[in-house]
């Protein structure tokens, strides 16, 4: 599942166009590569990957604000500052029907594709599939790349350019 949370600003304020645009038209257009993808193409994408993953559940995806998800890393990391995505896995007793709940910055998830010459909605993918792979109980932090090796092989088949450990790796901020 998807959700959108109400106080994000899902798009950033409309730039202007040199193309010649309707008369009645209120806004220029937003570059393709910047608009935020719809729930329904993330939802598939979400169902794919997991099958990739072989992570049973439900997971939920809450698409949110840097400010958000600042708050839900200091209250559940102890860390005071906005990220691109946090994983939360569900108890073990409800495991087989719910894996866990993802937040995603959608800010900061702009900034990183803008950096990696990425569209927002390949960028979003790459944050989930990241956040998949924590679900599905792996840790970059402390394995001995384990997960890294796993998000390759699962960048390369569901066809995403490069993760976030590997961009970790070149000295760029996960």
């Amino acid at each position: 599942m998807i959700f959108l949370d109400p106080d994000l600003e899902p798009d950033p304020a409309p730039r202007a166009n040199s193309a010649k645009r309707p008369s009645g038209s209120a806004q220029p257009a937003i570059s393709r590569s910047h608009r935020m993808p719809s729930a329904r193409t993330l939802a598939r994408f979400l169902r794919e990957a997991q099958a990739a993953a072989k992570l049973a559940g439900q997971v939920t995806v809450l698409l949110t604000s840097d400010a958000e998800i600042r708050r839900l890393n200091r209250r559940f990391r102890g860390k005071n500052k906005a990220t691109d995505v946090l994983s939360f896995p569900a108890a073990e007793a409800v495991a087989a029907e719910i894996a866990g709940d993802l937040a995603i910055s959608i800010p900061t998830a702009r900034r990183q594709a803008a950096e990696q010459g990425n569209s927002l909605t390949t960028e979003i993918k790459v944050l989930m599939l990241h956040g998949i792979l924590h679900l599905a109980g792996y840790d970059h932090e402390a394995d001995s790349g384990q997960m890294a090796r796993r998000e390759r092989a699962l960048r390369a088949r569901l066809r995403l350019p490069q993760g976030l450990i590997e961009r970790a790796g070149r000295g760029e901020q996960p």
